[in-house]
């Protein structure tokens, strides 16, 4: 009896651990980094090189970091989504430009129009690497206290934007 309970007892603990990592969503990678502080920016800005980002100057504010570059695609996707969010609800969008050359991307902000009200060159992608950037776009939610709440790995569709990020940030007002 015990010969046949023992292959069976195995094979439902391999079933649960199926559906349980079939029930995850694929997309969503957790970052060590929500409820930490926001590591340092201190980069120059694109528009503005004698000037650098610094995020302990965005104390008080509850704002947006979206990581992007003029070679991704859906960076420019999410444009109408990031430029909507930060104007209809007052959001402070500030961008990271990441492993792409200043040139570039200032004409691909003046090509697609800037949300950003300032952007860094992270030309060498070490800020975003303290970040832990996977790649481009992500955009983090940054409270009022400088710690980061929310990640958002990938475009941002309107219904993302709805669902996810919105709830989010509105909870942090």
């Amino acid at each position: 009896m015990l010969r046949y309970l023992l292959p069976l007892a195995a094979f439902l603990a391999m079933a649960v651990f199926l559906a349980l990592g079939l029930s995850r969503d694929p997309r969503a990678v957790p970052s060590v980094l929500i409820d930490k502080p926001a590591p340092a920016i201190g980069l120059p800005v694109l528009l503005a090189p004698g000037q650098k980002l610094d995020v302990q100057a965005l104390r008080g504010q509850v704002w947006m970091l979206n990581v992007w570059a003029s070679w991704c695609g859906p960076c420019r996707d999410e444009l109408p989504v990031l430029r909507e969010a930060a104007q209809r609800h007052g959001i402070p969008l500030y961008g990271l430009n990441y492993k792409d050359k200043p040139e570039d991307a200032t004409a691909w902000l003046a090509r697609n129009g800037n949300p950003y009200i300032a952007s860094a060159s992270d030309a060498d992608g070490r800020v975003g690497i303290e970040y832990g950037v996977y790649g481009v776009p992500e955009t983090f939610v940054i409270d009022k206290n400088g710690r980061i709440r929310y990640r958002q790995l990938g475009l941002i569709t309107p219904e993302i934007w709805r669902s996810h990020m919105l709830p989010a940030i509105e909870a942090l007002k």
